[in-house]
């Protein structure tokens, strides 16, 4: 993201592209495998900061595919209760909505098990995004979870960015290594091609040593290229900013709030979505971060992907100054 660049006006500040999953959770930090009771919910990586940024006052569309089925229904209900346009979805009466289950664990934290292959998601195709707004939204988000369902969606996740880049739409990319999905070996290439191809890229410092081998935040800086906005994020410690064109910046960093850590599954969706919204409305870079975390709070201190956000939506006029040089 170009750190002079201003957003410009469209039809949605917004497109976040990606699959939203119904998730079945054990209630009271129950195992799966002794588990008498669940909860229902809905989560996925888009559709998660789409929410979030609807909390926050943003205008916002999701696109995706969901099953003909009641938990379809359930996931656009739950998406677009926020105020997040889901109109553009796609149903599908031959491949089923994604579910994914949370299994809690006092001593190794919260493992998922995803079970969407074959999903109505998973058909993405290319042909999908004429379907979608592109031009006319200010910015459009997606994450490294939509390349690794098929090879349909990694297609479509890369022409989604060529397209933004050829109508002037700015391109928002997070990581999001998920190695339940694919291999390190797979997913390593891939993620650098969109991470190059983005404006602004969210990765965590751990996943990045994981798939890109990299050890500093400078060094993820480096590999990702000076043209890119990149904020590394590293758990409880905080957040850096190395913005594009900055060279051998040091980078500006802001330290996490610290909260009472319920479950951080979520967190860099919401941290992703503060981050976004401080930038749309003209913050400048330790707001933006700022922000970032606290939002972030928000889905820590809850067993929830998305927490209504909706509190932070009035921001003090020091936090969005009019015409701040970004």
């Amino acid at each position: 993201m170009s750190d002079h660049e201003v957003p410009r006006p469209g039809e949605h500040e917004v497109l976040c592209l990606g699959e939203a999953m119904v998730l079945v959770a054990p209630q009271q930090g129950q195992r799966l495998a002794a588990a008498r009771d669940a909860t229902l919910g809905v989560a996925g990586a888009e559709s998660n900061v789409a929410q979030y940024l609807a909390d926050l006052g943003h205008s916002v569309a999701w696109a995706s595919r969901v099953g003909s089925d009641p938990l379809g229904d359930r996931v656009l209900a739950a998406v677009a209760r926020p105020g997040v346009d889901v109109r553009h979805v796609e149903r599908d009466p031959s491949a089923p909505t994604a579910v994914y289950f949370k299994d809690p664990s006092p001593e190794g934290g919260t493992r998922v098990h995803y079970y969407r292959t074959g999903s109505a998601a998973s058909r993405l195709t290319p042909a999908y995004l004429d379907t979608l707004p592109i031009g006319s939204a200010r910015l459009v988000h997606l994450s490294g979870v939509t390349a690794a369902l098929s090879a349909s969606c990694a297609a479509t996740a890369t022409d989604l960015f060529d397209r933004a880049r050829g109508a002037g739409v700015l391109r928002s990319f997070d990581v999001n290594y998920r190695p339940a999905l694919w291999r390190t070996e797979d997913a390593a290439a891939p993620l650098l091609a969109l991470a190059r191809n983005a404006d602004v890229v969210f990765v965590g410092l751990d996943e990045a040593a994981e798939v890109w081998g990299t050890t500093t935040a400078e060094d993820v800086r480096d590999l990702i290229g000076p043209s890119v906005s990149v904020v590394v994020k590293n758990a409880e410690v905080g957040a850096v900013l190395f913005a594009s064109g900055s060279g051998a910046d040091p980078g500006t960093f802001v330290p996490a709030e610290r909260v009472e850590v319920v479950e951080p599954v979520g967190a860099g969706d919401a941290f992703a979505a503060g981050y976004l919204s401080a930038w749309l409305r003209g913050a400048a870079r330790a707001e933006r971060l700022r922000l970032g975390h606290r939002v972030a709070a928000f889905a820590l201190g809850s067993v929830n992907d998305h927490v209504d956000a909706s509190s932070l939506r009035d921001l003090p006029s020091a936090a969005r100054p009019e015409g701040t040089v970004l």
